[in-house]
């Protein structure tokens, strides 16, 4: 009897943590919590890589105009020297976006850093694309890697920002098969972003995955401020 008693319970259990499904605060947290440890986890697998290819070869047309991208940059800045600074400042940053969420609510800083993401991925794309059609691309290091670091730090704040909502709206028997669902899915931006720019620079039009990031977090941002922060809202400011 105790052991039929304790599977019912177990299955119940079971049962309550997979009504996350059918909730649909499961799913626009995990859109953006994409935008958020998504962005973080991509994004540090990628930074590498674009610092080599764009910085570590000059950009030159050849004698029909064409653009050439094989020639090594005697001035190119080292990836292993700064592509560590976004992931450290980002990681380092988590702790602050949950004690700002704790004094004025999660979905407003999610809003804020949503919109800093947008205008820094955009901007940052820009850098790439003049970077990435000169011979001296390392004239473009300084606001490329400045313009990371704001979309590092932004989405390490962001992080703590959605763990908090996460934490607000469900209970604590349902708040941990959510955060565990939507750090899974958002983890799928170690395997997304890289191939997106790298795809991208093959292409000639590094600029291009950026924009696309840029669009995905202003949809993000229109979707939080629907479910959070809009007179009606589903939760208010969570």
């Amino acid at each position: 009897m105790m052991r039929l008693a304790a599977f019912g319970a177990m299955k119940e259990n079971v049962a309550k943590q997979f009504l996350i499904f059918r909730d649909k605060h499961t799913w626009s947290l995990t859109a953006l919590y994409i935008v958020t440890f998504g962005s973080f986890i991509g994004f540090s697998m990628a930074l590498p890589l674009a610092i080599t290819v764009i910085f570590g070869y000059q950009h030159l047309p050849d004698a029909a105009g064409v653009m050439g991208h094989s020639l090594k940059n005697p001035n190119a800045p080292s990836a292993l020297t700064y592509a560590w600074m976004g992931p450290f400042i980002g990681a380092a940053v988590r702790p602050v976006g949950g004690w700002i969420s704790d004094k004025v609510g999660g979905s407003i800083v999610t809003q804020w850093i949503s919109a800093a993401m947008v205008l820094a991925s955009t901007a940052v794309g820009y850098v790439m694309m003049q970077a990435y059609q000169s011979a001296t691309p390392e004239q473009y290091f300084v606001p490329f890697m400045g313009l990371f670091i704001v979309l590092f730090t932004a989405s390490g704040i962001g992080n703590g920002s959605t763990f908090r909502t996460i934490g607000v709206i469900f209970d604590r028997q349902q708040a941990g098969p959510v955060l565990g669902w939507t750090s899974a899915v958002a983890a799928y931006g170690a395997f997304i972003a890289p191939v997106v720019i790298g795809a991208q620079i093959k292409a000639a039009t590094p600029q291009y995955a950026m924009y696309g990031f840029a669009v995905f977090y202003a949809v993000c941002l229109v979707l939080n401020w629907w479910f959070y922060l809009r007179k009606n809202a589903y939760v208010k400011n969570p």
